[in-house]
C-alpha cells in the first residue's frame, strides 16, 4: 500500500538522540509528514552539525553521552537563533525549567507521541517565522521597537537577539502597553496552547527577556510582574 504524500511544507530538523531505535522511528514518522530529519548520536556531533548547517528546528535529547543536552542547548543558543525543542525523560518541573532557561523554545517529555512532537515542531517553526496570528504592524514603546515582519527587536537602536517564542511574548505585551496579561493570555497570544506550557514556562521566558533587554530582574522598569495577575510592559507613566 502506498503511503499518502504529505501536502505540508517541507521542514528540516536535526535530531540529536543517542537511542538509535527511537531516533530511527522518530525520523521515519516525521519523514512521512514533511520533515526531513538529519540524525546525530551525541552532543558534540549534534552541536557541530547544528552550527554547520541551517535547520528549521533542532530536536535535542537532554541525556546524551559526553556533552549533555543542556550544555549543547546553551552553546547553540549563544551562537544561533534556531528553534530548539528538548526531548527529555526527566519529568520534574525543575528539569523542564532548566531546559528553557538555557535557551530551549519548547520541550516534549518521553515517552512522547510522534503526533505531539510533530505539532510542537510546526508550532515553534511558525513562531520563528512570524506566521502566528493575524497580520501585525511594527510597534514602539519608549526605547523598545519591534518589527514583526523582520522579527527584529531593538532597544535604543541596539538589536536584541530573541527566539521566536520570546519575540511573540514581547510583541503581545508591547502591543498592549500598560495592560496586564495573564500567563494564559500570553500563551494564547504567542500562538501556544494550555498544554504546550506548564505553570512556570512563561515566567522563564519573561526572565530571559528581562536579561536580554537589560531590565533589572529585582526591580524591572520595563517588564513588570503584577502579583497574582500576570505581566505588563510598562509605559513611561507606569
Amino acid at each position: 500500500m502506498m503511503r499518502p504524500v504529505s501536502t505540508d511544507p517541507v521542514l528540516t530538523a536535526l535530531l540529536v538522540e543517542d537511542d538509535a531505535r527511537l531516533a530511527a522511528l522518530t525520523a521515519e514518522y516525521l519523514g512521512g509528514h514533511g520533515v526531513v530529519v538529519t540524525r546525530a548520536a551525541d552532543g558534540a556531533a549534534g552541536l557541530d552539525e547544528a552550527l554547520r548547517h541551517r535547520y528549521d528546528v533542532v530536536l535535542l535529547d537532554l541525556l546524551l553521552p559526553g556533552m549533555d543536552g543542556l550544555e549543547v542547548c546553551r552553546e547553540l543558543r549563544a551562537r544561533s537563533d534556531v528553534p530548539i525543542v528538548v526531548l527529555t525523560a526527566r519529568g520534574e518541573e525543575a528539569d523542564r525549567v532548566m531546559g528553557l532557561e538555557v535557551g530551549a523554545d519548547d520541550y516534549v517529555s518521553k515517552p512522547f507521541s510522534p503526533r505531539e512532537l510533530l505539532a510542537r515542531i510546526r508550532a515553534v517553526v511558525r513562531r520563528a517565522r512570524g506566521q502566528v496570528g493575524p497580520t501585525v504592524n511594527p510597534v514602539q514603546v519608549g526605547a523598545l521597537a519591534l518589527d514583526p515582519g523582520a522579527r527584529r527587536a531593538t532597544v535604543s537602536g541596539r538589536e536584541i537577539a530573541l527566539t521566536g517564542y520570546e519575540f511573540s511574548i514581547l510583541y503581545a505585551l508591547a502591543s498592549r502597553p500598560g495592560r496586564v496579561l495573564t500567563r494564559e493570555q500570553l500563551i494564547d497570544l504567542a500562538g501556544g496552547s494550555p498544554d504546550e506550557a506548564f505553570d512556570r514556562s512563561v515566567d522563564v521566558h519573561v526572565s530571559r527577556l528581562r536579561h536580554k533587554l537589560g531590565d533589572d530582574p529585582k526591580s524591572p522598569r520595563m517588564l513588570k510582574t503584577v502579583r497574582g495577575a500576570g505581566y505588563m510592559l510598562a509605559t513611561e507613566g507606569d
